[in-house]
């Protein structure tokens, strides 16, 4: 019975947090849309960007970085573990997996592994990062691209699934804006 409780309770509490989440994506004020993340337990860095409409699982497994830019309507799925370095550029619509079912099970299996994107990555509008995935520093993952596996530093990827297309400078040296640079509401 203690069992069964603790389990109803566990739920109950991923609702909330699923719920509170989902609101707070909609609210127009970056700072309180930070403190909800950092409420639920996830790890922001006080000059990171999150732009409205983005939605997050599980936040106790989310890092985000110094300068990192989190793009509207981005899908954040944490219950893996989501590490993003400094300087990340996620674009509008990003969906990051950290979470899915094994098509070849038998049961339709649940399985997780985290995904880690170093400094200085950008990742293009509407690219899809599935579970395990690293992407290397500097890297950039174009736009629609579906990655599956590691994408070595400094490359650029694209296509469905995403394969090496270029190589991108290695003498990067920017940093982009602290969050206090941008609107208020934004």
């Amino acid at each position: 019975m203690l069992k069964q409780i603790k389990r109803a309770a566990a739920r109950r509490r991923r609702d909330a947090e699923m719920a509170t989440l989902v609101l707070a994506g909609k609210i127009p004020i970056h700072a309180v849309r930070v403190v909800v993340l950092r409420w639920w337990g996830a790890r922001i860095h006080d000059t990171a960007t999150i732009s409205h409409g983005f939605e997050v699982r599980r936040a106790t497994g989310l890092s985000i970085g110094p300068r990192s830019s989190i793009g509207n309507g981005a899908i954040l799925d944490a219950r893996g573990g989501l590490t993003l370095g400094s300087d990340v550029n996620l674009s509008t619509n990003v969906h990051i997996w950290t979470g899915q079912h094994d098509w070849r099970s038998p049961d339709f299996a649940y399985e997780s592994a985290p995904v880690s994107i170093g400094d200085r990555a950008w990742i293009s509008a509407r690219a899809t990062i599935l579970p395990g995935t690293t992407i290397g520093e500097g890297a950039v993952v174009a736009a629609g691209a579906v990655v599956s596996g590691d994408v070595a530093p400094f490359t650029l990827v694209g296509g469905v699934p995403a394969k090496k297309l270029g190589d991108r400078p290695t003498d990067l040296t920017y940093r982009l804006p602290d969050r206090r640079l941008k609107p208020w509401w934004w």
